[in-house]
């Protein structure tokens, strides 16, 4: 079998299990390819109709380890299968996804990023749509959003209780974010 080596620059890296649940792997993303950092062998290369476009920007991985999703310059997010690697759910949006992270308690999604600031030729907020999208992660319905940063949302952390997360933004804000009630009976 002919040797496989590793593309020269890794643009996001995820710790977890892969066929083995006992065995941790090193997965490392590129544009194109999927690496395994253990063995040092070319897991799988990525099918050019599922992937990103675009570079990877964030990536998170779920609770249970069964799935991660991504996010990308190319206004879009993808929920991965962890075993196979295959596409499960993908989320697009009017702007380049900078973070992602998944509900610890519920189907839900929220995924950041907007408009380059440098990019924003006018100071009205909305203009670089700065605001953390949430989404049904099964049906990829969006459900709702939180505003609150003056710039791209690069950072996103669910609190592990689920009854919060955090947004960090380019606008040197962390922001941590409490649910109401509401938010936990949300129907789409």
């Amino acid at each position: 079998m002919a040797s496989v080596s590793a593309p020269t620059v890794a643009i996001m890296a995820l710790f977890g299990p892969a066929i083995f649940p006992v065995i941790d792997f090193l997965f490392l993303f590129y544009i194109d390819v999927k690496y395994v950092i253990q063995t040092e062998k070319l897991l799988k290369e990525s099918d050019k109709e599922d992937g990103h476009k675009k570079p990877i920007t964030s990536l998170s991985k779920s609770n249970d380890g069964s799935h991660f999703i991504t996010g990308s310059l190319d206004k879009s997010a993808k929920l991965w299968d962890m075993r196979t690697l295959t596409l499960i759910k993908t989320y697009v949006t009017e702007r380049p996804v900078n973070a992602v992270a998944m509900s610890p308690l519920l189907d839900h999604v929220v995924l950041g990023g907007g408009q380059d600031a440098s990019a924003v030729t006018t100071t009205d907020h909305r203009a670089g749509k700065f605001e953390a999208k949430f989404y049904d992660k099964i049906l990829q319905e969006e459900i709702g959003g939180v505003k609150g940063h003056f710039g791209p949302i690069n950072a996103l952390a669910f609190n592990p209780d689920g009854k919060s997360f955090s947004s960090g933004g380019e606008d040197g804000y962390v922001r941590l974010h409490h649910f109401d009630q509401d938010y936990f009976n949300i129907k789409v």
